[in-house]
C-alpha cells in the first residue's frame, strides 16, 4: 500500500517529503559506507549535503529536477547502466519502496551497501516477505524518538510526526539474520 500519514492534506504529487539531515546524522555515527555514494532521490539535496559534508563524493540524482543534484532526471526504477561501484543511501518514494530496494540491490556491486530511511511498517507485508527472505537487511536502526519529513521539503509546516522510521541497512551478498539496533 502506498498510503501514508505524513499529513491531513493532499499527498505531494510525487511522493517528495524531504528527510530531516539529522536522521541522516545519527545514522552516519552508526554506520560506514563507502567513498562513493549515490543518492537517487535527492530532492532538494536534504541527505545529499549531510553526505558531502562528511566527506563522501555523492552522485544526486531525482526524477524531477528540484534545484539540487543532477539537472537531467533521472528515473532510478528504469536506470539499466552499468553496476554502481559504491552505496546506495536514500529516502525513496514510500509508493515505490519496495521497488527502490530491489533495484538499489541489483545496481550495487558484492559487498556494497544499501541504506533507505523508511516507515518501521516497511518490515510487514506479504510482498515484502520474499524481498527479507531473498535480501535480509544486515541492520535496521529504529528511531527512539520521532523523525519529521517536510513535504515538498518545507519542515517549518510539520510540528511533529505519527510515524515510526528506521533506516534499512542491506549489504549485497549478506545472508545472516538482521541486528536490531536504535538511534536518536
Amino acid at each position: 500500500m502506498g498510503a501514508s500519514n505524513h499529513s491531513n492534506g493532499e499527498r505531494e504529487k510525487n511522493d517528495f517529503y524531504a528527510t530531516d539531515p539529522k536522521a541522516l546524522e545519527l545514522l552516519l555515527e552508526k554506520e560506514e559506507f563507502s567513498e562513493k555514494v549515490w543518492e537517487p532521490a535527492c530532492g532538494k539535496g536534504h541527505l545529499s549535503k549531510v553526505l558531502e559534508k562528511s566527506g563522501y563524493d555523492v552522485i544526486s540524482t531525482d526524477l524531477i529536477y528540484r534545484g539540487f543534484g543532477n539537472k537531467e532526471p533521472l528515473n532510478f526504477l528504469e536506470y539499466d547502466g552499468p553496476s554502481f561501484d559504491g552505496d546506495i543511501i536514500s529516502n525513496p518514494p514510500y509508493g515505490e519502496a519496495q521497488g527502490f530496494v530491489e533495484k538499489a540491490l541489483k545496481t550495487v556491486g558484492e559487498g556494497h551497501k544499501v541504506a533507505m530511511f523508511l516507515k518501521l511498517s516497511f518490515l510487514e507485508g506479504q510482498k515484502r516477505r520474499k524481498l527479507y527472505e531473498d535480501n535480509p537487511p544486515a541492520r535496521i536502526y529504529v528511531f527512539s524518538s520521532r523523525v519529521k519529513c517536510g513535504k515538498n521539503g518545507d519542515f517549518d509546516s510539520v510540528k511533529s510526526s505519527a510515524i515510526a522510521y528506521a533506516w534499512y541497512v542491506w549489504e549485497k551478498g549478506y545472508t545472516g539474520d538482521p541486528a536490531l539496533k536504535w538511534v536518536g
